[in-house]
């Protein structure tokens, strides 16, 4: 017997708590090195204090109660009758207790175990701060539902759980003791000591039942309730009273108990439960009674103001109640002289999808087999003195496409990604191929925007670990047939100075190469957690994390952004997005350097209360925004996810009348295109009744179950304009068409749709990029991308820009013909429309692989043949980008077609 206790020990030692230790100690040196090991303590403290504190309590409770009844045990208990060569096995009262010491210690260690998961519940309430909001039908501040009722539910099913097992447990022991039994012919026939007992635990069983109806009063307000979420007209008028008399049964059922532990009737005790059930079963049917003999008949009327309640907490909740609602009139006609007066927009119309172009940057940056592009993020610069909307994207190494992966190449010489593609969302080379400002290895940049320090060390796709400063040297970027290697300078990274330290790490990652690696020395360093969103999310698991980080070029370096969210499901009276939650702020931002791995998390609602709440949790954990350096502010985006659930929710609750909302009479909704609903885009563009651009995220609304345009949404995201909230609506009396019927009337296009019909069938792949919305002063343009792919190729290349405003609906080569054939002319010979052009010219549609010479064959006219030249330099310096080279050729093209409408040679 003891040399399997010790052989258990030791297994348990080595396959369970060395583990542990090792994995906790790796963890406290990575949280040392990212210079948060404040959290680290903070965390592992509170995991500690609560476990330990439950488990001492329940485990004090259980055994006492299970060694009280054990000790009516008069003789041996058989355990096991035997048989054969087999003895039977009896259990001695002194080992019975200690029997039940140790199950009362199991089932307290699994209930510390899961106390201590609540850790931040717990610090959460002991520092909570208040909302300054109140709810409207007891007066309690919100943070008594985010903050205090969470704990208290979670106080109370913790003692729910240990009296539950207390009665479980004593009744077994009672049972085995004799002093508890089922007689056939009296019944139940319970001993003094046991009916005392037993009857005291359902007492305290009675109380924590009258808690938790006594809590459910307040929690009417966080649940669903028919057609809204919160207290209704039946929850009022009958379920609160109901609740609260339950209260008052369990009170007297407690009693009752009490009366029965004294006594020797059990009467009282049967008529406490009979109480409690009665009540509880009545107050049910009453509900229901009441919801359709009552409220349903008139159900508009009575639940009017329980709406009202509803609306206003779900606009607070979601951050609604400051949306800026702007009315249009519906009637604004565009000309060439408002497309003039809005080039900034028209000069940041995102030409190229993400995928499109993820696919582009894969075929022409990755270089070499072993890069990645990973997503591809939008944002704003300003280029050589010009605000621009760029697209960009960094080139990770992803260790699972090396040729070779031996343990050396993944983990010591490949270490990390190199640069980024980055270029502007609306530029074209003659090919169809996206202008880049930076792009190759090493990186070149052809505007103002370096970047000094272009390795990859921290990303989206770097999930293992890498050991640098090691006699091995890192691969940089190829040149030519031979690689460029490097040392990494950064401050990243643990140290791995000693053999014990290795031996760990070795351990922790399963890896046993760390320990016998000859290449390792006392300046060699472990980098791990290098996933940006793990990253963040070790460091501060409490908050809820945005799925898109993007990543920003600053003083040369490479950066990478994320939003993190402070969210709740305990908002009194708001309805929950279809996430469950119903309360949300992005209230940190956070930013992590792609070569160090330095992580930063700041504070960008100071007045938000869960926030402040953290904060005082972690001091010193959230720096003031106004500590981020003025580059990276510049970059600060609304984002995206926020955006998408504030437009769900919006989409029902911008109806603020109670009695509109009730009959959903003008519930909006995300329009689908091709089976897929609209998703949120960034653009720069100058809003109706601004006085300039700006980058914002914009989405289009129209009416439930129908396709005209009702409104559309934008979240602004430059200065001091960042967070701010427009919708822009439409007149109902209006029909403005919207994106599923401007997608059909391009697909029923007489010259659109059997073109596309025909590249199809000469064996291109024709992709329609994603339909943008383009407000233009009070009116709407919609731009679709068109791209082809070429049978067997890999690569799309943007062909054409498909154009529609009202009734007309273009496809030109370029954004800018397009808008040409549209408007016409806005007072210059370079605004003629496209075909006019080719009209005068005689010459064909552009080509990208036709030339000049080929053009000029076609006509002896000498002015046809420099028009020709003009035209086409025109196209090149638009699709370059080359706006003053542009202006330049159409002016002399506008001069030569005079003088050949003129019959001048």
């Amino acid at each position: 017997m003891p040399a399997r206790f010790i052989f258990l020990l030791v297994f348990l030692l080595l396959f369970m708590v060395v583990p542990s230790a090792v994995d906790l100690l790796t963890e406290w040196f990575w949280f040392g090195e990212v210079a948060y090991t404040d959290i680290f303590i903070r965390t592992l403290t509170a995991k500690a204090t609560v476990g330990g504190l439950v488990f001492l309590v329940a485990f004090g409770v259980l055994a006492a109660n299970f060694r009280l009844a054990l000790g009516r045990v008069t003789k041996p208990y058989l355990l096991f009758p035997g048989g054969g060569d087999i003895q039977p096995i009896t259990l001695e009262r002194t080992q019975l207790k200690m029997l039940g010491t140790g199950v009362a210690a199991l089932a307290a260690l699994f209930l510390g175990l899961f106390a201590s998961n609540e850790w931040l519940t717990w610090l959460r309430f002991q520092h909570a701060t208040p909302f300054g909001q109140i709810d409207p039908l007891f007066g309690r501040d919100v943070g008594f539902y985010v903050f205090t009722l969470p704990f208290l539910d979670f106080a109370r099913y913790l003692m729910l759980a240990v009296a539950v097992l207390s009665l479980i447990g004593s009744t077994a022991a009672y049972v085995i003791s004799g002093t508890l039994a089922l007689d056939p012919a009296r019944g139940p026939v319970v001993g003094d000591g046991a009916r005392r007992h037993l009857g005291l635990v359902i007492a305290v069983l009675f109380l924590l039942l009258a808690w938790g109806a006594y809590l459910d009063v307040p929690r009417i307000l966080t649940t669903p309730a028919g057609i809204i979420h919160g207290a209704s007209y039946v929850d009022v008028a009958l379920r609160i009273p109901v609740l609260r008399g339950l209260v008052f049964v369990a009170l007297v059922g407690s009693v009752l108990s009490l009366v029965t532990a004294m006594t020797a009737r059990n009467i009282p005790l049967f008529v406490a439960v009979g109480l409690y059930v009665l009540v509880t079963v009545g107050g049910n049917l009453g509900s229901v009674a009441m919801q359709r003999l009552i409220v349903t008949p008139d159900e508009q009327q009575r639940e009017a103001p329980y709406i009202t309640r509803n609306i206003e907490a779900t606009r607070q909740a979601f951050g609604l109640e400051i949306v800026d609602a702007r009315e249009l009139s519906g009637d604004a006609t565009l000309t060439a002289a408002d497309i003039d007066n809005n080039m900034e927009t028209i000069n940041n119309v995102r030409l190229w999808d993400h995928e499109p172009l993820l696919d582009t940057f894969g075929q022409l940056q990755e270089i070499r087999t072993y890069y990645d592009f990973v997503s591809v993020d939008n944002d704003r610069y300003l280029i050589d003195g010009e605000y621009r909307q760029i697209m960009l994207s960094s080139r990770e190494l992803n260790s699972d496409s090396l040729p070779n992966r031996s343990w050396v190449n993944e983990r010591l010489q490949y270490t990390h990604g190199f640069g980024v593609a980055l270029g502007p969302v609306n530029q074209v080379t003659q090919e169809g191929l996206p202008v880049l400002f930076i792009k190759d290895l090493p990186p070149t940049s052809t505007v103002d925007l370096p970047v000094d320090e272009p390795s990859v060390y921290f990303g989206e796709l770097t999930n293992g670990y890498v050991i640098v400063n090691t006699d091995t040297d890192e691969f940089h970027y190829p040149e030519g047939d031979d690689n460029v290697s490097t040392r990494y300078d950064g401050a990243g990274g643990v140290a791995l100075s000693s053999l014990m330290r290795q031996l760990l790490f070795a351990v922790h990652f399963r890896d046993y190469e760390i320990l016998v690696a000859s290449q390792l020395g006392d300046d060699s360093r472990i980098l791990y957690h290098r996933n940006v969103v793990d990253r963040v999310t070790t460091i501060a698991p409490f908050l809820q994390y945005d799925d898109d980080p993007y990543l920003v070029i600053s003083e040369g370096r490479l950066v990478w952004m994320l939003d993190a969210y402070t969210l709740s499901n305990r908002y009194p009276y708001a309805s929950p997005a279809s996430n469950g939650i119903n309360y949300i702020r992005n209230a940190v931002k956070i930013v992590v350097d792609a070569y160090d791995g330095t992580t930063t998390f700041y504070l960008a609602d100071a007045e938000e209360p869960i926030a402040r709440t953290l904060q005082a949790i972690f001091p010193g954990f959230l720096q003031p925004l106004d500590d981020m350096p003025d580059d990276l502010r510049a970059h600060i985006r609304y984002p995206e996810g926020l955006f998408s659930l504030q437009t769900d929710i919006y989409s029902t609750y911008h109806m603020t009348n109670p009695e509109v909302f009730y009959n959903r009479e003008d519930e909006w909704e995300v329009p689908v295109i091709d089976n897929e609903q609209m998703q949120p885009y960034y653009t720069i563009m100058r809003l109706p009744g601004e006085s300039r651009a700006e980058f914002i995220q914009m989405l289009p609304f129209t009416p439930r179950g129908k396709n005209n345009l009702a409104a559309w949404m934008v979240a602004r995201s430059d200065g001091d304009q960042y967070g701010k909230l427009l919708v822009f609506q439409f007149p109902k009396q209006k029909v403005i068409f919207g994106p599923s019927q401007i997608v059909a009337r391009i697909n029923q296009d007489q010259e659109i749709s059997p073109q596309i019909t025909l590249w199809n069938q000469q064996g291109s792949e024709v992709i329609q990029g994603t339909l943008l919305v383009i407000p233009i002063e009070e009116a709407l343009l919609y731009v679709r991308p068109l791209y082809l792919r070429a049978s067997g190729g890999r690569i799309p290349e943007l062909k054409f820009v498909i154009v529609a405003y009202q009734n007309q609906i273009v496809m030109e080569a370029t954004l800018d013909l397009a808008l040409n054939r549209l408007f016409g002319s806005a007072g210059s010979p370079g605004s003629l429309p496209a075909d006019t052009i080719l009209a005068a010219a005689e010459l064909p549609p552009a080509d990208a692989g036709a030339t000049t010479a080929a053009a000029a064959g076609t006509t002896g006219n000498p002015l046809v043949v420099e028009a020709s030249e003009h035209y086409r330099r025109a196209l090149s310096a638009q699709r370059q980008g080359n706006w003053a080279e542009y202006g330049d050729e159409i002016e002399q093209l506008g001069a030569v077609l005079e003088r050949l409408g003129g019959g001048q040679e």
